[in-house]
Parts: structure tokens; sequence; C-alpha cells
């Protein structure tokens, strides 16, 4: 399963730089989190309600791959997509890129469905499933 292209924009500012106005590596990791919130919550799945209910996504697996440095007031977007999604995972495929369209970062980053309070895997509830599926028609 791959879904549609979900994007998001990225300024990069002072703060998400070192001392010669590149993106400090950690950073990107920032980028790619608040893209994958962002495709949650444009599909209605709000984080803040699953925290009530005792669910979280935790990231299980990352792989990564820095390929060339963003700048300071580089303007970038965050293309996201799921490639896979699992009873009780996520597989999402990521990539930043500057207003050339070249790669500047990409991942893969599973995460996991979790209850909160044991930090036990568990379902992914059907009616996100069902918000994710429905999102790529």
């Amino acid at each position: 399963m791959t879904t549609s292209l979900f994007e998001w924009p990225v300024t990069v500012y002072y703060e998400d730089t070192d001392a010669g106005g590149v993106v400090y590596h950690s950073n990107y990791l920032k980028y790619f989190e608040r893209a994958r919130t962002e495709l949650l919550r444009s599909v209605g799945v709000s984080q803040q309600i699953l925290l009530e209910q005792n669910i979280g996504f935790v990231v299980r697996h990352m792989d990564i791959d820095f390929r060339q440095g963003a700048r300071l007031d580089e303007k970038l977007t965050v293309q996201t997509t799921i490639n896979e999604l699992k009873k009780a995972s996520i597989t999402f495929c990521q990539k930043i890129v500057n207003l050339e369209g070249r790669t500047l970062c990409q991942s893969t980053v599973k995460v996991a469905c979790v209850n909160n309070q044991k930090m036990k895997p568990q379902a992914i509830p059907v009616s996100i499933i069902a918000e994710l599926k429905n999102s790529d028609s």
C-alpha cells in the first residue's frame, strides 16, 4: 500500500541551524515528525484524543539518508507517503526537498501503536486505519 503524497512546508529558522547556518542533523527528525503528525491530523486523527485513550505511536525503526544540508531561511517541503499499514504499525516514506525539487534528506520510519500505560504494542484503532485508507481514494 502506498498512499497519495502528503506535503508539509518547513522554513529553516536560526534555531534549526549550527554555527555555519546549516540545519543541525537532529532537526530533520523534527521536520519528519511534524509532517507525520500533520498527515494524521489531515485525515481527522487527533493525537490528543489518542493520548486520552492511552494510545500512542512510537518510532520503532528509522533509516535516514542525509544527502545535502539545508540552510538558514531555506523553504523546504516534507513529502510523506504511507508505504505499509499493518495491524499495529505504519511505515512512512519521507523526503525533505528544496524549492528546486532536490532531495536533501530522506527516511523510512516505522511507527508502532502502543498502549501508553503498559508500553506494549496494540492494534491500531480500526477508525484510524479506515481514515488512512479512505484518504487515498
